[in-house]
């Protein structure tokens, strides 16, 4: 097992309390899931939906902090770091769209979270849309975007870079903290909390960047598969972009919109981050949707 930052002290339940010192209005904790230790955050909200979120990368569930508070109106939240990412333990055979695609599926049986609504941008859109393909009645709604998921692949700049290297040698001979402060140049509204940003440095540090590399590197053998199987999606997708993404250009968002059985794209005026240069506008988009498809009125 990978050692995991932050001191926790175990409770009744086997949940770990995490102490990260970090000032955000998310509080982190620890459990199992497919024999994984996977850091969360819950809090239990004012309405009856439960949403699961998922962290981009090279970021954290702290990605979140821009709308944590807001979007509990909604219902229960509960935000992951997905396993080899954030400072969740990893399992190699998980790092692929695909394969997260089903650890995800076996998360939500094993917590017991129901029927949430998903949302998942960045890493977390292959990974999404492959669960709503293998359990079309999981989720009453999902939100991706910012994510490669065009095929041909059609991504650019850094990521282009560590998809197309003959191995990730390069990557190794890095600190992944250097790595991933260079990435968070690419945010250009938001102030990150010194906190969060030293929380996504960390996650990342020594050669975690270099191994949760493997996630991306496998898109061009998981990414035809996922374009097969898209027009067979029938949970509805809002998808999110940024239209001056240098990472992961809006065509793969169009690339979706077009395949997808029951979608609805916007666009917004930010770089790759939209969910923290956006924020505000991706909250909105978000919870309208979720509400369009409460789990009460999809089951009626």
């Amino acid at each position: 097992m990978q050692s995991l930052r932050a001191a926790y002290v175990p409770n009744a339940e086997g949940v770990r309390q995490v102490n990260d010192r970090i000032h955000s209005s998310i509080t982190t904790q620890e459990r199992t899931a497919d024999g994984l230790v996977i850091r969360y955050a819950e809090v239990d909200g004012a309405g009856d939906e439960t949403v699961l979120l998922l962290n981009p990368w090279p970021e954290s569930l702290f990605a979140w902090d821009t709308i944590w508070s807001r979007l509990a109106r909604t219902g229960r939240l509960v935000a992951i770091d997905l396993p080899g990412f954030g400072q969740s333990e990893r399992r190699a055979e998980l790092l692929s769209p695909r394969a997260m695609g089903g650890f995800l599926l076996r998360l939500v049986d094993e917590w017991e979270l129901g029927r949430p609504h998903l949302v998942g941008p960045d890493i977390g859109t292959g990974a999404v849309l492959f669960a709503a393909s293998e359990d079309v009645d999981r989720f009453p709604s999902v939100i991706v975007g910012s994510g490669g998921a065009s095929f041909p692949l059609e991504v650019t700049g850094a990521l282009k870079e560590i998809i197309e290297a003959p191995d990730v040698s390069a990557l190794r001979a890095l600190d992944g903290r250097d790595i991933v402060a260079q990435a968070l140049v690419g945010i250009e509204r938001h102030v990150l909390p010194e906190g969060v940003r030293e929380d996504y440095l960390t996650s990342y540090a020594g050669d975690r960047f270099a191994e949760s590399a493997a996630y991306v590197r496998s898109y061009p053998s998981d990414l035809p598969i996922l374009a097969e199987r898209l027009a067979d999606i029938t949970t509805p997708v809002q998808i999110i972009a940024g239209r001056h993404d240098a990472l992961v250009p809006p065509s793969n968002a169009e690339f979706l919109h077009a395949r997808l059985a029951d979608s609805k794209l916007d666009i917004l005026e930010t770089g790759h981050f939209t969910w923290e240069d956006g924020a505000d506008d991706y909250l909105e988009l978000t919870r309208s949707w979720i509400e369009a498809h409460r789990t009460a009125r999809s089951s009626a």
